[in-house]
């Protein structure tokens, strides 16, 4: 239920050692040990291919837990559709978490992953600043937001882009297993806000 996943997500974040810093991303939160990274070093050596299959992880802006509103995530998800539709992208898999946006895909030819990702992050956070004026969407939704907190997403994103050997399904799989590692539900499927092709 809803009331179990905050509890479970309030245990979760007081049980990390150390708050993220907003101005810094995180890779994986299934891998505690990975360093925090600036928004320079993300950038740093960043290559975009299309056609290539990228695992994309983007946080919310001071790590805040936005999508545990049903009507929040549920907004984010249709921008990644419409990522999807006008062939930005072939969506393979993703989970979206209180916190941050797991996401598989494959690069279209329309643009480079940055600008891929700068539409997307730009359009969901403009939504859900917009609520009002968004079939499904409440003002509701938005009035659960701290009034000081407008920006929606961090300035970087974590991306790897997986090699034609690794195993793609694999690695669907261990993406959509995030909210049962953390204690968010008893089983995948008691998710809401997951998908993948091979589903």
């Amino acid at each position: 239920s809803g009331r179990h996943m905050m509890d479970s997500w309030g245990r979760l974040q007081s049980a990390r050692s150390a708050e993220a810093d907003p101005t810094t991303a995180r890779s994986a939160e299934a891998d505690p040990t990975m360093p925090l990274m600036s928004y320079d070093a993300l950038r740093t050596g960043r290559h975009s291919s299309r056609g290539q299959v990228y695992m994309v992880t983007t946080v919310t802006a001071g790590r805040q837990p936005f999508f545990l509103d049903f009507t929040l995530a549920r907004c984010v998800i249709t921008e990644m559709r419409h990522t999807h539709t006008t062939g930005k992208v072939d969506s393979l898999a993703w989970v979206l978490m209180p916190d941050h946006l797991h996401w598989l895909f494959q690069l279209g030819d329309t643009g480079t992953l940055a600008e891929v990702m700068q539409s997307f992050k730009g359009r969901s956070a403009r939504a859900i600043n917009l609520i009002e004026g968004f079939e499904g969407c409440s003002a509701r939704a938005i009035n659960l937001m701290d009034e000081r907190q407008r920006s929606i997403w961090q300035r970087g994103y974590h991306d790897h882009a997986l090699r034609a050997e690794d195993d793609v399904r694999g690695a669907a799989r261990y993406l959509a297993a995030n909210p049962l590692r953390a204690g968010l539900v008893a089983q995948v499927g008691d998710y809401s806000h997951w998908d993948a092709v091979w589903v």
